[in-house]
């Protein structure tokens, strides 16, 4: 059986933190806008550290699997 968990949750956070699909952190003239469908490069750092971390703490620290 093959270990699932990692490209789904990567694929499901990757979708979710896209900057600018559902949230934006910073924003443009906020610090949080939400679907603005826009982005700048803070946002992009943000979001890539938020998805890092958020990867390490499902995959590594809780060691979630999912085998189908």
């Amino acid at each position: 059986m093959k270990d699932w968990a990692a490209p789904i949750i990567a694929a499901a956070l990757f979708a979710l933190l896209s900057p600018g699909t559902l949230f934006q952190m910073p924003g443009k003239n906020r610090p949080l806008d939400f679907m603005s469908m826009k982005t700048n490069i803070a946002a992009i750092i943000v979001h890539t550290v938020l998805y890092g971390l958020l990867l390490i703490l499902f995959l590594v620290i809780l060691n979630i699997h999912l085998y189908v």
